[in-house]
């Protein structure tokens, strides 16, 4: 028991900081982990699997393995305490759908979840999930839209909507933005450009592109796709 209250007083001062719970150190939730702590954001790490929790020692802010299951485990580590808490356990759906179901009812305020499938997605919002996220399905579509166009990169921003990152095309260069009227015949909006070996910017409707300027392009899914086309 000593033991859990040493992490519980840990737990509370990471909890008072900019700071995530991540439930479940796989794949998903160590790459997130570890880019939450690349970003200046204090973690605390959670997983029943001994071998991920010693892998991450000393990389996250505190890292513990406990059973996310119980609730007396999790008062233990004062996850109450944390504003944000993700579970992102994949490989038990039951352990995933019971560990939301007990942070819900300790009140966390706002709570993330890995969806494996629909269904176990579907269980997590009627639990009241505030944000259900699918990974691979989202990186799945992602891929897709990049193998079959020009893209450098791909975001869906909503399901119809995205942002390209591809190479101005040659018939834009040298003129302004207004004048190439890109919205009006393409349907899309040029946001910010970066020129070679330049830092990224705001794009005016004064910007002028050179060659090898590379774009963000927002707009409809289809016709940025189709934008990112043109050379």
């Amino acid at each position: 028991m000593s033991r859990f209250l040493s992490f519980r007083q840990d737990a509370r001062r990471i909890a008072e900081a900019d700071s995530v719970a991540v439930i479940g150190l796989g794949r998903f939730g160590t790459s997130l982990a570890l880019e939450l702590m690349a970003s200046g954001t204090e973690v605390l790490g959670i997983d029943a699997d001994e071998d991920l929790v010693q892998s991450l020692n000393g990389q996250l802010t505190q890292v513990v393995r406990a059973d996310s299951t119980r609730i007396d485990v999790l008062e233990q580590l004062a996850i109450g305490e944390f504003d944000r808490v993700v579970v992102a356990i994949g490989s038990d759906i039951t352990a995933s759908i019971l560990t939301a179901s007990l942070l819900l009812t300790m009140r966390v305020p706002v709570i993330w979840a890995k969806a494996v499938d629909e269904r176990h997605g579907a269980v997590l919002e009627q639990l009241g999930v505030h944000r259900v996220i699918y990974p691979e399905k989202d990186m799945g579509r992602r891929v897709a839209h990049l193998v079959r166009g020009a893209a450098a990169d791909y975001l869906e921003i909503d399901r119809g909507y995205a942002v390209v990152k591809t190479v101005a095309p040659a018939h834009l260069q040298g003129i302004t933005l207004t004048d190439g009227a890109v919205r009006s015949t393409y349907g899309v909006t040029i946001a910010a450009y970066r020129a070679m070996n330049g830092d990224w910017r705001n794009a005016e409707a004064t910007t002028v592109l050179g060659d090898g300027d590379v774009i963000l392009v927002v707009g409809p899914t289809r016709e940025v796709e189709k934008f990112a086309q043109l050379r």
